[in-house]
């Protein structure tokens, strides 16, 4: 049952992806244009998804946001692993006060609402990338640090690691060689789990009005712009987007699960 659901969300997750990337290229120029001629027209032939206030398509708006949405979650996800694990595999090394100061940290960071934080963050710098990406990251990165200390602190005990301490190794070369090689699999499989939450993280702050600006497309930007369509009877531009949205998150979960079982299945059952 876990090999037929790993493939379907894998080929899932791969029918998302193209559509993304490939979508807004094949589709026909017109599409791509503002036209208040072809404003708010109901799904046809013609238009797939049906149109948006301002005649622009939906299958091709639907497609650019979530490959917006998409690319923030990966490097959102990518940054909040890299500090997790670096933090981890520190605080497994060190040991001690260190390792005591870091994972009180790590543990008062994960005890912040983390969607709270993340509009405090942005409400400073609504509509820019990069107050998004930080906002995202530097409230995920505890669960992965979390995760990687505790595999960290088993390697540290095993005596190959002795062994490299009486010949002379230095910390640092202890982490890069030793710590860090031996939780990269539970780190990888913790990004993947990220991104489903980063996805959702980024759709609400846009949602919300924090995130990118109205004109760039994104799935909370698209879903907040449906907010005043569905009362006058779009009901297609809030279903798409938010078809997009599950059928995203539903996939790379699919795929994350898979991985945990196959790698991690008791290290990681904490963050499912």
């Amino acid at each position: 049952m876990t090999d037929k659901l790993a493939r379907a969300s894998l080929v899932a997750l791969g029918v998302v992806v193209l559509y993304a990337v490939v979508a807004p290229m094949l589709a026909p120029a017109a599409w791509h244009e503002v036209s208040l001629a072809a404003a708010r027209r109901a799904p046809s032939w013609a238009h797939w998804f049906g149109t948006d206030n301002a005649g622009r398509d939906l299958f091709v708006r639907v497609a650019l946001g979530l490959r917006v949405s998409l690319l923030i979650a990966v490097v959102c996800a990518l940054v909040s692993t890299v500090l997790g694990v670096l933090v981890g595999t520190i605080a497994a090394a060190a040991g001690g006060v260190v390792d005591s100061v870091l994972m009180r940290f790590t543990d008062a960071t994960n005890a912040l609402p983390h969607l709270l934080l993340g509009i405090v963050i942005v409400a400073f710098f609504p509509g820019n990338l990069v107050a998004i990406i930080a906002s995202i990251s530097l409230t995920h990165w505890p669960q992965v640090a979390r995760i990687v200390r505790s595999v960290a602190l088993t390697t540290h005990r095993m005596e190959f690691v002795d062994a490299a301490y009486l010949t002379g190794a230095s910390r640092g070369f202890v982490v890069a060689r030793h710590l860090i090689p031996a939780a990269a699999g539970q780190a990888a499989v913790a990004l993947v789990l990220l991104l489903p939450h980063a996805i959702w993280h980024e759709s609400t702050l846009s949602f919300l009005g924090l995130g990118l600006a109205p004109d760039r497309a994104s799935l909370g930007t698209l879903l907040a712009i449906s907010r005043g369509e569905v009362l006058i009877g779009g009901w297609w531009t809030l279903a798409f987007p938010a078809l997009a949205l599950v059928v995203t998150t539903l996939a790379v979960s699919g795929v994350a699960r898979a991985l945990r079982h196959r790698f991690a299945p008791q290290a990681l059952a904490r963050v499912a």
